[in-house]
């Protein structure tokens, strides 16, 4: 399947979860806000959600500061 990571075109093995492709892109476990397709996607479930053919993925990376 063909999806947008970040505005750049992106093919992924059909079936794939958010869970899934924080792995591969080794974010797994790190401090991350994912957008689905301009909604966010709690963590609790990044597992259960599904990516689809055409989706439109953000994924921002959370810095500490003050």
């Amino acid at each position: 399947m063909h999806i947008q990571l970040n505005g750049e075109a992106l093919d992924l093995p059909d079936g794939l979860s958010v869970a899934d492709l924080l792995e591969r892109l080794e974010l797994t476990g790190k401090r991350v806000a994912v957008e689905l397709n301009l909604d966010i996607v709690p963590r609790s479930q990044h597992a259960a959600t599904r990516l689809g053919e055409g989706d439109r993925i953000e994924v921002v990376h959370a810095i500490g500061g003050g």
